[in-house]
């Protein structure tokens, strides 16, 4: 049981850090605000149909990329957009590190 005692308290840990609370912040922020809500919606959407066209074919659409790239320089102009773009890339950055960090504890075993 202590594994997930350990869990649950990294649980904790994770929606008491600054990176959480910043992104938490951020994205309420966000919301009330339908016009920003609706377009990181929309750039969530286009960016995810692109991964998943590029996984799918092994290519990406030179064209729909250079569109997202010019939503993304667009959008980070709006103070708003851009602190949660900050805060959800941080919070991605610690998420990524923790699971880099418990990966490479149990590779032995997966390999």
């Amino acid at each position: 049981m202590q594994v997930y005692d350990t869990v649950n308290k990294l649980a904790e840990e994770i929606k008491t850090s600054a990176e959480f609370i910043d992104l938490k912040n951020a994205k309420q922020a966000i919301n009330i605000m339908p016009e920003y809500k609706n377009k990181i919606e929309e750039f969530n959407k286009l960016r995810y149909e692109e991964q998943l066209n590029a996984m799918q074919t092994g290519k990406t659409d030179e064209t729909k990329m250079l569109n997202i790239q010019n939503m993304y320089k667009e959008m980070i102009e709006i103070p708003e957009i851009k602190k949660y773009f900050d805060a959800e890339f941080k919070f991605n950055v610690m998420l990524g590190d923790v699971n880099r960090i418990i990966s490479e504890a149990v590779k032995d075993v997966l390999n």
